[in-house]
Parts: structure tokens; C-alpha cells; sequence
């Protein structure tokens, strides 16, 4: 190994020697990636195509062993650290230029325990992993709408999925969380250790450390009814309206998403997704309105097993494309606002950008405002504008295309937003996640875990103090 430039956390700094590399090397089971190696383009290859970034270091971790030994390597060296679980994440956090990488995905067991209804993931964990593993017991928990995000960022976000109506967030189902922390330690944070750690890791995303596994309770769920409802872009907003007057009364069994996109064969579209965790026979009769509201291009709403629901999106959502996103919690889904949406999207510049609408509410906003870090519980909806294209000479004129839409949303929006969506991050962005009061707490969490900031790649809370 020859010397290979890096990035400290204070800048560029000359390269590591080849010693310290032959010697870290030695301390860890899992592969060390650099630069001009076989596999290292492939391990800093995420789900966003416009990431592209270089790290002086890729750690595959094959245990908590490597992580601690990676994080104390990092600190020691003044290196800034990326962490990868899922690589999913569309600010590209996990991957840094320069630094160090540490990469979880080869850490992917999931032991499930169905008598006590709990499983233990780690963090390199997608949900697709996770699911194979529960669903072979009849067990699920709130995880993403795509089997390829990784269980770790959606989780530590606050976890919006298809059963949050039902079960809440994915991370009011955690139980414990193990975390290595800046100064090498792993620690198990639960309601009854380290309960400062866990609450704010529960919607304080990334910031406290690497998570090495987390404890999820789990639920009874096989088959739903569930599936695409298909309308012409020309019926969109008598779509919305009744989408949003359905989802005044929905039962909490009931997950959806309304979306404007853009079909296979390239027919933009009005797109309800739905699923049902109830009986076929109730279900269908609680769809009768939206089947009914306008003509359907396609009613694709069926029983399907929940892994297949998983699925679904992943159609709309292809790995490798460029991806810029931005959302915000909405007051309330206004015929004014459905105009803004629908009147916007008929520019749509890539025919793989779409907007979503999320429904929330029900158990989301029986959470106590205080019982973790997620903030705006309260929000019924959520906008997302999901900018997703394939050629670079394309980046201004889609990027310009999504900010335009937001800000045309911004007198509807609350004013909060959902960490996970957001591919901005600057310091503003980040304190719209959350109240003062919270943000502030999550500071002096940072502050006792992290007081140097090492992990900074992430929707970053800066240490008080």
C-alpha cells in the first residue's frame, strides 16, 4: 500500500502512511477498500447516481469488533466518517470524500423471536433483510414503502411506512439500540439505560454514533389488500379531493400514499397506493369511494402477501438514477394546494420525478410530543417531491424544477419537515425538523456523546457547549 490523500475533520491533510494502513489492516476481520482496489467502486456506489465520492477508506465491518476498531482509527487520525447501512439515503451521507467509510451492509442478520413478537436486526440491515426474516413468521413492523432502504437511517429518522397508522413510527417499535459511540464504547440504549441516547435516536437520525443493531416489537401481518389504483393525469385533482376526503375517515388498518407519475409506458398519471391490513371483505368496501371517484386507467388493488407490497415502489424508484428531493408537512391538503400540485406537475421535466402525498395521523399522533425526538406528530399529511432523472445535463433544469414546486407549496406547508426526505443540509433545514426545546435537547445529546462532532455526515446537529 502506497500513502493515500485523506480528509481530516479539520480539512485536507497529507496522506495516511502505509504503515498505519497495514496496521489497521491487521485489526479488523471485514475488507479494507482503497483507492484502485476491485471492489472499492462498488462499495461507494449508493442508490443516488449523483453521488460520487471517493474515501480514502472503505471498512466492509464484519462485526462490532471492526466498527469500534474504524471509529477509533477515525478519531485518532482526525478522519471524517461516513457511515453506509442501507446506502439508500439521497443526501449520500454515506459516503464521504477523503475520510473514512465505514460500510455496515455486509452486517445484515436479523434473529426474530416469535414467541416474544421481537427481532434483532443489524445495521446494515435493509428491509428487505428484515422482512424475509419476520414475514417467514407472520411478523412485520413499520418499515419503508422499498426493500432496498436500510432499516438503520429510516429508523433513526422516525420510519415512515405502509403500517404507521396502525403502529406508529418505525422508531416508536424500538426497543434498544446497541451504538457505538465517538470514543469507541458500545452501548445499549433502551428505555431503562442510557434513556437520554434513546430518545434521541429515536428521530434524531445519525448523530450519536454508529448503530450496530436495533430491537424492534413486531405485529401480526401476512396479507393485505393492497395495490395500485391508476387514474388519467386529466382526473388528478377530483383524485386528490376525494383522496383527501377518504383519508378524513379512514381506519387506522388502512396505509396510503396519492401520487402523480409517470407510468412504464410513459402515461402520466394519478396513482392512489394502498394497503389494508384487514379483511379483504371490509377493505373492499372501504375502497368503493376512490374505485368510484374517477375513471381508472388501471385497478390493480388485490390481496397480496406484504413483501409483495413492499415491492411495489421499487418500479417507480430504480437505483441509480439521479435523485434530488425535497418535502414538508402540509396543514392540510387544500383544494388550493391540490391546484399548486397538480397544475405543477403538468411541466414535469423527467418523466421518473413524481410527487407523493403521505397520510399520517392515527397512531403517529398518539405518540407523546415529548416521548421522542420526532417532532410534528400532529401532521395529517406529508408532500414529497421525489426529482429523479438519468442524464447530468439535466441536473439544473430538474433541481429548479422541484425548488420551484416546493416553494409554490411552502403558504400550505407547516413550516416542519420529516429528516429523512430532505437533500438539503444545512443547519436551517435540519432545526425545521424540530422544535427548539427538542432541538435543543438533542444538542446536549450530541454535546455528551459526540462533543467533537465526528459524526457530522448526517442531518447534522451541532454539540451545544
Amino acid at each position: 500500500m502506497t500513502d493515500h490523500h485523506s480528509t481530516t475533520t479539520s480539512g485536507a491533510a497529507p496522506g495516511l502512511t502505509a504503515t498505519a494502513l497495514e496496521q489497521f489492516k491487521t485489526q479488523v476481520r471485514g475488507a479494507l477498500l482503497c483507492p484502485g482496489d476491485a471492489d472499492y467502486d462498488s462499495a461507494r456506489t449508493i442508490h443516488n447516481g449523483m453521488i460520487d465520492r471517493r474515501p480514502a477508506l472503505i471498512v466492509r465491518c464484519a462485526g462490532v469488533a471492526d466498527v469500534i476498531t474504524a471509529v477509533t482509527f477515525a478519531r485518532t487520525h482526525h478522519l471524517v466518517v461516513a457511515v453506509r447501512g442501507g446506502g439508500h439515503g439521497v443526501p449520500g451521507f454515506a459516503v464521504c470524500d477523503g475520510g473514512v467509510m465505514i460500510d455496515l451492509s455486509r452486517m445484515n442478520s436479523v434473529r426474530v423471536d416469535p414467541g416474544a413478537r421481537t427481532a434483532r436486526a443489524e445495521g446494515g440491515c435493509t428491509w428487505g433483510d428484515f422482512d424475509h426474516e419476520t414475514q417467514a413468521f407472520g411478523l412485520a413492523t413499520t418499515g419503508g414503502i422499498a426493500r432496498p432502504t436500510g432499516i438503520a437511517g429510516l429508523t433513526l429518522g422516525g420510519g415512515h411506512g405502509y403500517l404507521m397508522r396502525t403502529y406508529g413510527l418505525a422508531c416508536d417499535n424500538l426497543l434498544s439500540v446497541d451504538v457505538v459511540t465517538a470514543d469507541g464504547r458500545l452501548l445499549t440504549a433502551s428505555a431503562t439505560a442510557h434513556a437520554d441516547l434513546f430518545w434521541a435516536v429515536r428521530g434524531g437520525g445519525g448523530n450519536f454514533g454508529v448503530v450496530t443493531a436495533l430491537e424492534y416489537q413486531l405485529y401480526p401481518v401476512s396479507q393485505l389488500l393492497g395495490g395500485l389504483l391508476v387514474y388519467p393525469l386529466a382526473h388528478a385533482k377530483a383524485v386528490f379531493r376525494c383522496y383527501r376526503d377518504f383519508t378524513q375517515t379512514a381506519p387506522e388498518a388502512l396505509g396510503s400514499l396519492c401520487n402523480l407519475a409517470t407510468l412504464p409506458d410513459g402515461t402520466p398519471a394519478a396513482v392512489v397506493l394502498l394497503a389494508y391490513n384487514g379483511s379483504v371483505d371490509d377493505g373492499e368496501r372501504l375502497l368503493r369511494p376512490l374505485r368510484e371517484c374517477a375513471p381508472l386507467l388501471a385497478d390493480q388493488v388485490g390481496p397480496l402477501p406484504y413483501m409483495a407490497l413492499q415491492s411495489i415502489v421499487e418500479n417507480f424508484n430504480p437505483p441509480g438514477l439521479r435523485n434530488y428531493w425535497k418535502s414538508n408537512y402540509l396543514r392540510d391538503l387544500s383544494d388550493a394546494a391540490i391546484d399548486v400540485l397538480v397544475d405543477h406537475y403538468t411541466t414535469v421535466p423527467a418523466p421518473h420525478t413524481h410527487v407523493v402525498i403521505e397520510h399520517l395521523g392515527g397512531a403517529v399522533s398518539r405518540v407523546g410530543a415529548d416521548a421522542t425526538a420526532v417532532d410534528h406528530r400532529d401532521a395529517l399529511y406529508n408532500f414529497l417531491i421525489v426529482g429523479m432523472w438519468t442524464d447530468r445535463t439535466m441536473d439544473t433544469k430538474v433541481i429548479g424544477w422541484v425548488r420551484e414546486l416546493w416553494g409554490a407549496l411552502q403558504p400550505f406547508s407547516s413550516g416542519g419537515l420529516y429528516v429523512n426526505y430532505e437533500a438539503e443540509h444545512d443547519v436551517g433545514r435540519v432545526q425545521a425538523a424540530y422544535s427548539p426545546a427538542k432541538y435543543a435537547r438533542l444538542a446536549a445529546v450530541k454535546a455528551t456523546y459526540d462533543p467533537t462532532n465526528l459524526f457530522r455526515l448526517n442531518q447534522n446537529i451541532l454539540p451545544t457547549g
